[in-house]
């Protein structure tokens, strides 16, 4: 006769329990639940109010429709889209590389420490007319806004992790005879990893402010523009959609670079607390 197997002597013991089912083990259905509660009330109250003040869902959704069928929302979307890719990519790369000078020389931290607190501090929609200046009106201008609007998180919290990377690492490192490149290459930049991405997560809403900041001010092309336009002629249910159309760009590109960390940083989700 066979031996019995783990799942046999479980079942004839009576150890397995039927676990009771729990609402907090669903969270996407706690997020469903939410939305659609959310989107309810709106489509109720925004029935009652002037439509020139608020609209409802289903009448953003028509406008949707429409913008997407005349194909404006689409052209203008990748107009801006390709402005946020350029800026916000010169502002991760210009971030982490000033970031980890900042982390690794004390002289580099003394000397750019001062100006990065003043730019910081500064709100950048101040500076949006000076910008102006100097780039005109152009597809440059909204470049500029976006890489100002997201460098200083990257940059800060880069300069953070690299000075928050264990002694020990760096120890073990040397005591393998490895280079300065390999050291930071293969113990600073994977140990300061987290919050580098954390500093692209905040970033991601800075530069889609920034963004919005540059086309309102220059009201030529983008979804600042359409904001603008649908503004000026009072077409609020089209305002929406341009703003929810912002709000799915946010979240979509905050979602991609929660799981590119997590690709990055496998080893740190096993060290997460779970609550």
């Amino acid at each position: 006769m066979p031996p019995a197997t783990d799942e046999q002597i479980i079942a004839e013991l009576g150890l397995r329990r039927d676990r009771a089912w729990s609402l907090y083990e669903h969270p996407n259905l706690i997020r469903a639940i939410s939305v659609v509660s959310f989107l309810a009330l709106w489509e109720v109250y925004g029935r009652r109010i002037d439509p020139l003040l608020l609209t409802y869902p289903t009448a953003v959704a028509r406008s949707a429709w429409e913008l997407a069928r005349s194909g404006k929302i689409f052209v203008q979307a990748g107009v801006s889209l390709a402005g946020l890719a350029v800026g916000f990519g010169l502002a991760v790369i210009a971030g982490i590389a000033l970031g980890v000078l900042m982390g690794r020389s004390r002289v580099a931290e003394a000397a750019l420490n001062p100006h990065v607190d003043a730019l910081y501090a500064t709100p950048q929609v101040a500076l949006a007319p000076l910008m102006m200046l100097w780039f005109g009106l152009g597809f440059t201008v909204k470049v500029a806004m976006i890489f100002l609007f997201a460098v200083f998180p990257v940059l800060i919290n880069t300069a953070a992790g690299v000075r928050n990377v264990s002694g020990g690492l760096v120890e073990v490192g040397r005591a393998y005879l490895a280079s300065e490149r390999q050291l930071l290459f293969k113990v600073t930049l994977p140990a300061a990893l987290p919050f580098i991405m954390a500093g692209i997560r905040l970033a991601i809403s800075r530069a889609l402010v920034g963004m919005i900041v540059g086309e309102l001010f220059t009201a030529i092309t983008g979804l600042g523009s359409l904001l603008v336009l649908f503004g000026n002629l009072f077409e609020t249910a089209n305002m929406f959609v341009v703003i929810v159309v912002l709000a799915l760009l946010g979240v979509s590109l905050t979602q991609a670079a929660l799981a590119l960390e997590r690709r990055l940083a496998q080893w740190k989700e096993t060290e997460r607390a779970v609550q």
